[in-house]
């Protein structure tokens, strides 16, 4: 994950496939009422598959639904590990030393390779344990279902009470999407200061940006993907480009439309591309220039 200066020019951006909610939205059924959901998907490392020596493990028992626990029992201060996809994309994570780490197999089934390295000196790294791991199958959404390492939340978290909350206000699954996302834009500000120097290998956390009420554009998309994926709607956190700006957004899925991208917003006239990073700073009217429209994203990095 690239981090920097370039994180002031990420924004988020979602696809809706109707209008949003308090922007020229059709009045949903009053009598109609989303099924909450109270109790959440957690990963667990069981300890049936696991590799590692003594600096590091690998609990892979739970691949198949899409993840890797991963921990650094090494003495450096700094680790981190790869994963390499199928594809043969390479996802690096940093470690914090001691930690179990949740970490998604998005890659779809295959051939996957995982190496965990320590901090040597300055910027140079060392490979402490490394498995080769072929995975034949993995579900198609429990890895967008589970919380992760960019999009943590347990039973406890405040990010999971507020889904609930917001969720007891809904109608269904769309409208429990359509007031998420009106629940960001209008409660997180863009933190400009953390924009200008973010820490090197910053991990976003919802329950940090919910308590503080703002964030970088990757607190953003991670605090949706928390909301979203605590109440069991499958959400991808994507990074990418749009055009030249590295840009983070996510999709999610639907029963009704399937996977859904990017973003649409309408406005009580037309349709308008629309960014909730630029909507939450005031900023609505350089949206469609600043995204175009939408047929230039590329995608690197699904977590």
């Amino acid at each position: 994950m690239q981090t920097g200066r370039r994180l002031l020019a990420l924004s988020l951006v979602i696809y809706m496939a109707s209008f949003f909610y308090g922007c020229g939205a059709q009045p949903a059924d009053s009598n109609a009422k989303r099924q909450t959901v109270t109790s959440v998907l957690m990963p667990e490392a069981t300890g049936e598959v696991v590799y590692g020596n003594n600096q590091s493990s690998i609990d892979a028992s739970n691949a198949g639904n899409g993840y890797l626990q991963v921990t650094y029992n090494g003495s450096a201060l700094q680790a981190k590990v790869q994963i390499s996809m199928p594809d043969t994309t390479v996802y690096t994570y940093t470690l914090t030393p001691g930690q179990e780490e949740t970490l998604p197999l998005t890659g779809g089934p295959g051939h996957y390779s995982i190496s965990v390295l320590e901090n040597a000196y300055d910027n140079m790294y060392a490979l402490v344990f490394s498995k080769e791991l072929d995975v034949p199958a993995i579900d198609d959404y429990l890895p967008y279902l589970y919380p992760n390492l960019y999009a943590w939340f347990t039973q406890d978290s405040a990010v999971t009470q507020m889904g609930m909350e917001i969720s007891s206000q809904s109608s269904s699954d769309l409208n429990y999407v359509e007031r998420v996302y009106q629940y960001v834009i209008q409660n997180i500000q863009y933190d400009t200061q953390l924009a200008q120097d973010p820490p090197v290998g910053y991990v976003p956390s919802p329950d940090a940006t919910i308590a503080s009420g703002k964030g970088i554009c990757f607190d953003y998309a991670s605090l949706m993907t928390a909301l979203l994926r605590s109440q069991g709607i499958p959400t991808k956190l994507v990074v990418g480009y749009s055009g030249q700006q590295y840009h983070a957004w996510i999709s999610v899925y639907l029963q009704e439309t399937g996977w859904v991208d990017k973003a649409i917003y309408f406005d009580g006239n037309s349709w308008v591309l629309m960014d909730p990073t630029l909507g939450a700073s005031n900023n609505r009217s350089d949206v469609k220039k600043y995204v175009g429209d939408g047929s230039h994203y590329v995608v690197k990095f699904q977590y």
